[in-house]
């Protein structure tokens, strides 16, 4: 037996430290020399202080700001540490009863506007936590925050053409508008 233990202890030591000490460190320390912003977290600093991730979407509810998806993250939303959907199907009651109740916020925000809602702004992304939206549902929105804001549409426009990120090469992904970076150029205007 202790021909079969000794040997089995040496292997699971060495295993412990090369890939639970050795190799974390080696990749935290390539990340934070390679990718130093997005290793700690793509923070967002204003006057010396995070204000939030690039990453992590945030709640914003009043009037004067762009306001991203819905979070299904429990118990608050756009909590990074519970970060999961809500799995509910699109035949789910309580789904459909979210997206009537943020559908009919929306709605209230805004009386004047009668354009389709953009689906983004009534459901929840897989992860709970995205930051961005699409230049459609930043179209929906503009009108409201202009008027909150006694700002002109084209002024608002043009902040959110500049914080619209095109697909990569012009053909990955989608183009996005990032809520928080928008928000905070909207607050230094």
């Amino acid at each position: 037996m202790n021909k079969t233990l000794r040997p089995l202890l040496v292997l699971f030591s060495a295993l412990t430290l090369v890939t639970g000490v050795a190799y974390p460190l080696v990749v935290t320390g390539v990340g934070q020399a390679v990718f130093p912003h997005q290793a700690h977290g793509s923070l967002i600093v204003r006057d010396g202080k995070p204000v939030g991730s690039a990453l992590i979407g945030q709640n914003f509810s009043d009037p004067g700001h762009f306001w991203g998806r819905p979070s299904a993250t429990g118990p608050f939303g756009n909590n990074a540490a519970a970060s999961s959907g809500s799995n509910q199907g699109p035949l789910n009651p309580a789904l459909v009863d979210a997206a009537k109740g943020r559908l009919k916020v929306l709605r209230a925000a805004d009386p004047t506007n009668t354009a389709p809602v953009p689906v983004e702004l009534v459901t929840a992304s897989a992860s709970g936590l995205d930051p961005h939206i699409s230049p459609a549902a930043a179209q929906y929105q503009l009108a409201r925050v202009a008027a909150a804001r006694k700002l002109s549409p084209q002024a608002v426009q043009a902040l959110v053409a500049q914080h619209t990120t095109r697909p990569l090469l012009g053909v990955l992904g989608e183009p996005v508008v990032n809520v928080l970076q928008l928000n905070l150029a909207l607050d230094a205007h």
